[in-house]
């Protein structure tokens, strides 16, 4: 893998690091803005909005941890094949 290779590969993995922050940061919004405090004696209504932004909020936390962490590790198996390469 030459030079060029190794820093077009390293920009993606951050890109796909920092769209899992995103999401991430998304997620948190939907879970803490939107859904909020569940209501106290809600009509069913509310509670239904409730519920789908809390699952909504839920599933992209979820979704934008792991694809930031699976970015991370991808990262760094990536930065330890290149020092390794050119230290050759």
């Amino acid at each position: 893998m030459n030079e060029k290779t190794g820093n077009i590969l390293c920009q993606t993995v951050n890109s796909v690091i920092m769209a899992g922050v995103i999401v991430l940061f998304i997620g948190l919004y939907y879970s803490m803005i939107k859904a909020g405090i569940p209501y106290q004696d809600p009509p069913l209504e509310l509670q239904i909005k409730y519920a789908v932004n809390m699952g909504i909020g839920e599933t992209l936390t979820g979704k934008g941890f792991v694809i930031a962490v699976c970015g991370g590790i991808v990262r760094i198996i990536l930065a330890l094949l290149l020092k390794k390469q050119r230290r050759r």
